[in-house]
């Protein structure tokens, strides 16, 4: 395991795993261990995603970022997928470091696997934090995923750029941070094609509608005003669903809030971490 130093404290970059040979890519950071949070990031990206988001956490934390199996430097096995096989792979993952529960948040798909972590284990679940996503996309959803795989397929990853740049980003954020929206982009090129296509249909099947009313930790859900990747309404949804559950628009910022405004989005995550009970 490699140990890097920042300024939050030691990173411990790391692979484990999972129950079926499947090796998960993470990094650790190290805090006081005032409060443990897992980080599930959106389709297509990896655990860089939340790098802005980690700088601006309280560094008595301790943080878990990982590469979802399919993501990143995780791998790639060509077997179906599920948001409960990626739950899974968390709870695993969690069990290698040593954590009994966590606050999980997650962005868009991070978003879906966080709700089936915590319909799969509400006891290791000690908060949920719900970022740009949904719990179902539709009745429609199995074919609107299914032509985004197939478009991938036909034409790569490089096919699918121009449609996604002005989903994840404000125009204005474009405009003022092409740098940022540049690496964004590498990192979604640099995907392999046909598990991105396995992870499109996984998003098309996913309906995690029938747990959300049994959800009893705390619950923080945020959502770009102009998203419409996973809309406004879709987060309503969430809310009217879920007991008790916090909500707030975030204005003018449109899908990937964790990399347009990474210190909101650090913000409903730390007060979501200092209501939890950890373990």
């Amino acid at each position: 395991m490699a140990q890097n130093g920042t300024h939050r404290g030691m990173r411990e970059d790391g692979v484990v795993a999972a129950s079926d040979g499947t090796r998960i890519a993470y990094s650790l950071y190290r805090g006081e261990g005032r409060a443990r949070l897992a980080l599930v990031h959106s389709l297509a990206m990896d655990r860089h995603f939340w790098d802005a988001v980690v700088t601006e956490l309280d560094p008595a934390f301790d943080i878990l970022a990982y590469d979802c199996r399919g993501h990143g430097a995780s791998d790639k096995l060509a077997a179906p997928y599920s948001v409960e096989l990626f739950a899974r792979d968390l709870a695993e993952l969690m069990n290698s470091i040593g954590w009994s529960n966590a606050v999980v948040a997650g962005a868009s798909m991070g978003g879906c696997v966080s709700l089936a972590f915590a319909a799969g284990y509400p006891e290791r679940t000690a908060g949920l934090g719900l970022i740009d996503t949904t719990a179902w996309y539709g009745a429609d959803a199995p074919k609107a995923w299914a032509e985004r795989a197939e478009k991938a397929l036909a034409g790569g990853m490089s096919a699918m750029v121009d449609f996604q740049k002005s989903r994840w980003f404000s125009d204005a954020f474009r405009a003022a941070n092409p740098d940022l929206v540049d690496r964004a982009v590498r990192t979604f090129v640099a995907n392999d094609v046909n598990a991105y296509a396995r992870t499109c249909e996984m998003l098309g099947a996913c309906d995690m509608r029938s747990a959300l009313s049994s959800f009893n930790m705390p619950v923080s859900i945020a959502v770009g005003e102009e998203d419409y990747a996973t809309p406004v309404a879709m987060a309503e949804a969430l809310r009217s669903a879920i007991p008790n559950a916090r909500f707030q628009t975030i204005e003018s910022v449109r899908h990937f809030t964790p990399l347009e405004v990474p210190g909101k989005i650090a913000a409903v995550l730390q007060d979501l971490c200092q209501e939890a009970s950890f373990q």
